[in-house]
């Protein structure tokens, strides 16, 4: 939990950008967060938002990680070039963003790269912010192996049929019978994307099959309500948030 620790307790990271094999054995980056020490842990895989891999990623892995977990954020547009964070994210969103099956490809192996890690419990988390958040159901649907999933404000989990694409041939919610771990999704009652109307959609799918889910909203926030860096934070919420992500990932991926 949130500043939970002891002052006379020993909270120590280590935390880099480095490569592994995603999808179909391309080395592509990832940032990588460990506590030190050689205890048995959960990880976590988290899927960066389409503002792309960030600095904002970098200090939330870090931040993972200083709460227990072994951390890997691949860099799912690694593939397209490199630059800054806004000048990769140009071209991804130019070409109509990435491919859904890369993204499952990617996740899959750093599924794989944390449960190879000698400090694995076995038990692996995922989550996301925004088309993170999308990103982190779809690939808690379809990739086996995850133990609990995290949707922060996922935007296009439902979708019109006008609204598809190459890259996002099935709308999430289809995969939803697919799902059989716990889920905790996080939303803002005044986002457009989702609206509250979508995460209302979305719950009674959730409902109807019968899946382990926990949904939160909060009256006063929007999308990205819990980003520090700008303008959409909203202090009070964003703590609540954070407690509850905190709380979910202590109870599913403990030892």
């Amino acid at each position: 939990m949130w500043n939970s620790f002891t002052t006379d307790s020993h909270v120590s990271v280590t935390a880099e950008i480095t490569t592994f094999k995603g999808g179909n054995g391309d080395e592509i980056h990832a940032y990588v967060a460990h506590p030190i020490d050689d205890y048995r842990r959960g990880g976590i895989v988290l899927i960066h938002h389409m503002p792309g891999w960030d600095e904002f990623y970098e200090e939330f892995a870090e931040r993972l990680a200083r709460h227990g977990y072994d951390v890997i954020c691949p860099d799912l547009y690694c593939r397209v070039g490199h630059g800054t964070s806004d000048d990769v994210t140009a071209k991804v969103r130019a070409q109509g963003g990435i491919a859904d099956d890369s993204v499952v490809a990617d996740c899959a192996a750093a599924l794989d790269y944390l449960k190879a890690l000698p400090t694995s419990n076995g038990k692996v988390g995922v989550m996301g912010t925004c088309s993170g958040g999308r990103h982190s159901l779809l690939v808690a649907s379809l990739v086996p192996g995850f133990t609990a999933v995290i949707d922060l404000w996922g935007g296009n989990v439902i979708m019109a049929e006008d609204q598809l694409t190459p890259q996002r041939p099935v709308p999430v919610i289809d995969y939803t019978e697919k799902l059989t771990i716990p889920l905790l999704g996080l939303f803002g009652n005044d986002d457009k994307s989702p609206a509250p109307e979508q995460v209302d959609q979305h719950e009674a799918e959730l409902k109807r099959l019968n899946k382990d889910y926990e949904f939160h909203r909060y009256d006063g926030a929007g999308h990205g309500f819990m980003y520090y860096q700008n303008q959409m934070y909203r202090q009070e919420q964003a703590m609540d948030a954070t407690e509850k992500v905190f709380a979910f990932w202590a109870k599913q991926l403990a030892n």
